[in-house]
């Protein structure tokens, strides 16, 4: 028999990862949607570098009143990150205005560009529908293969984790006002990656016991099939996320954005493939008694 009877907090932990999407989706609405960055968006970002540290507070109120534009710092406070809507096209020479407005903040601290980057909008709008139709051909034809491979209700179950995956970290974005860039999707696609191979594995076994154990319940194969690859799991999972948390923690704001997205989609990748996936195979399938 298995030790710990994990379906046990099926319905709270699937009440607990409702209640982050409501709350996610109610931020979207509140907040008038996603904070994207110009990869979707379409404007400039430029790169400013200081010879010494430089209080941004200042920088961020001229950028803003001349600009509607944003400022993030990059390497302390002696590099910063300059994102307005205009793009170079439209505007001419339009790093160094912008850099006007940055230095305007202190005359004896003037910074330099070192970085720029511009993306009108149609190639940001373009690049979104593209992702989404890759992201939906993706699900369909994983729902495909799980199908075949295994059942109806095992695809479901699948879908269903990635999706609920996917949900959650999009939730703590917009609860956290943090914005969306390629690199974070890229991030989010990739946690999905990981987070279906484990629901696979988990499967497997789910299927290898059912044709050993034809007299037990599907509950109780469930329980059992979770148990047996638990300690592959937690170990997997956790040098991963020690990883991820290295980079969040000491690899600066560049990518901290990126590590949270990665943080998240292990943490609550391994979630799913538990309390979400099998739970919700179990309700579409012929066999549960």
């Amino acid at each position: 028999m298995y030790s710990y009877n994990f379906l046990k907090y099926r319905v709270p932990s699937a009440l607990f990862s409702l209640v982050i999407i409501v709350a996610g989706v109610a931020g979207y609405v509140l907040k008038g949607g996603f904070r994207f960055s110009v990869d979707f968006t379409g404007g400039t970002e430029v790169r400013i570098r200081f010879d010494k540290p430089e209080k941004t507070a200042d920088i961020k109120a001229l950028v803003h009143d001349e600009w509607n534009g944003t400022v993030y710092n990059v390497l302390g406070a002696d590099e910063i990150i300059v994102r307005v809507q205009d793009s170079i096209d439209k505007v001419k020479e339009l790093e160094q205005k912008v850099l006007e407005t940055v230095n305007k903040a202190d005359e004896s601290n003037k910074g330099s560009v070192i970085q720029i980057n511009s993306i009108s909008n149609s190639v940001g709008e373009s690049l979104w529908a593209k992702l989404l139709r890759a992201i939906i051909i993706s699900l369909a034809l994983l729902m495909l293969y799980i199908t075949f491979s295994f059942q109806f209700a095992f695809a479901m179950g699948a879908v269903v984790a990635i999706a609920h995956d996917a949900l959650v970290i999009l939730s703590w974005f917009v609860l956290l006002e943090k914005e969306i860039s390629i690199e974070v999707i890229g991030a989010i696609l990739a946690t999905l990656g990981y987070s279906i191979n484990d629901t696979i594995i988990i499967f497997s076994k789910i299927r290898q016991n059912l044709k050993k154990e034809k007299g037990k319940k599907l509950y109780d194969v469930v329980n059992l099939s979770l148990n047996q690859t638990l300690r592959r799991t937690i170990l997997t999972s956790f040098a991963t996320a020690l990883v991820v948390l290295s980079q969040f923690v000491f690899g600066g704001p560049t990518i901290r954005d990126l590590s949270f997205a990665l943080l998240l989609g292990i943490v609550f990748g391994t979630f799913s493939s538990i309390y979400i996936a099998s739970p919700v195979m179990m309700l579409f399938t012929k066999k549960n008694k």
